[in-house]
């Protein structure tokens, strides 16, 4: 298999962002993720309110361990780092990072929490409804001295959202394992992933995404969320992102835009990769596959964030992997595998 999907990186030769053998080799660079890991409840019908849902099924959520089963998906070395209830959902949860390759020694069990739930749809009329079963949950309740400190060390990648920023001690936990990452060399990498029912205000919100800002080397937010951030500016202005949003220490902002793929700003250079065009079914963890798409790359290869070319090319592999994630239901078992995405690549070629 692997053979033959060298062939087809190969024989892969579409526009200025195709992505060759060397581009998607190996690595075995630790990317960490810190954050949430969840059961998500999703109806088992499609365009309906969560009061109109007949049933439910059940899948594994949090954005962080998306990200983190994306990358080992992709034949990247990961890690999560976390908490859970030691109840059966936290147990199958842990379970399906195991199968996923996943480093899960940064993994822990409370056994007076259960794991969080959050039942989702998407609403007829577009919108998504979330509501959240954390009052408080395990992923809350992460202590500063449960962090695996060797763990952190050993991250070149340092990946974490906003969401374990909301209480304490997960708070604590989340700062100091930043501090680690960072004091080590680690790039620290931040995806707000903006969950406004979580958050006591959407004002404590803003601030607590922004409270760690300046500290990112990579920050990737999508168009709403520059919205909110700025207070309703418009996201396609890049002067609205470049004076709001891009600060003295950042080594790239990426703005993603669902289907029309993503812009990126660096000191250097800025631009847009274009989307990758397919049939969407259920775009459930189709930021977490881009994030985790984009960071496996990162994580091969730093340098890429000084060289345009070669950070379009990871860009574009990104979007890939996003719009392939897009094509099938949940988050999880959608992430695609390297295989897939030079398949892809190959069809699209051929096109």
């Amino acid at each position: 298999m692997q053979h033959s999907a060298n062939q087809m990186a190969n024989s892969y030769s579409g526009n200025s962002n195709h992505i060759s053998k060397e581009d998607a080799k190996e690595t075995s660079s630790l990317v960490v993720s810190f954050g949430e890991l969840l059961i998500d409840f999703v109806p088992t019908v499609g365009g309906v309110s969560l009061a109109e849902a007949p049933a439910f099924q059940k899948a594994p959520g949090g954005a962080p361990a998306n990200v983190a089963v994306g990358i080992s998906r992709l034949g990247g070395s990961s890690a999560f780092v976390g908490k859970v209830g030691a109840d059966e959902f936290g147990y199958m949860l842990a379970n399906i990072l195991k199968e996923n390759n996943v480093d899960m020694s940064g993994m822990r069990f409370d056994p007076n929490a259960r794991t969080a739930l959050a039942f989702v749809t998407l609403r007829a009329d577009g919108e998504r409804e979330f509501l959240f079963f954390r009052n408080p949950s395990a992923d809350m309740l992460l202590h500063e001295s449960e962090l695996d400190i060797n763990l952190l060390k050993k991250a070149r990648v340092f990946h974490y959202g906003s969401i374990s920023l909301i209480d304490e001690p997960c708070k604590s936990a989340h700062l100091a394992a930043m501090r680690i990452a960072s004091n080590s060399g680690s790039i620290l990498s931040y995806d707000p992933n903006l969950r406004l029912a979580l958050w006591p205000s959407a004002e404590a919100a803003r601030k607590g995404i922004m409270s760690i800002w300046d500290q990112a080397d990579v920050i990737k937010i999508s168009e709403e969320e520059i919205t909110f951030l700025t207070g309703g500016d418009d996201p396609y202005d890049d002067n609205v992102v470049l004076k709001k949003l891009f600060h003295p220490n950042l080594k790239l902002l990426i703005v993603t835009e669902g289907s029309s793929g993503c812009r990126y700003y660096t000191k250097e250079f800025r631009g847009k990769v274009g989307g990758v065009k397919v049939k969407p079914v259920d775009t459930t963890g189709a930021g977490d596959a881009f994030v985790g798409g984009f960071l496996y790359n990162l994580a091969s290869d730093p340098s890429i964030l000084q060289d345009e070319k070669r950070l379009r090319k990871a860009l574009y592999f990104a979007n890939v992997c996003g719009a392939i994630t897009v094509t099938e239901r949940g988050a999880i078992p959608a992430m695609p595998t390297k295989e897939a995405i030079l398949q892809f690549l190959l069809e699209s070629a051929s096109i």
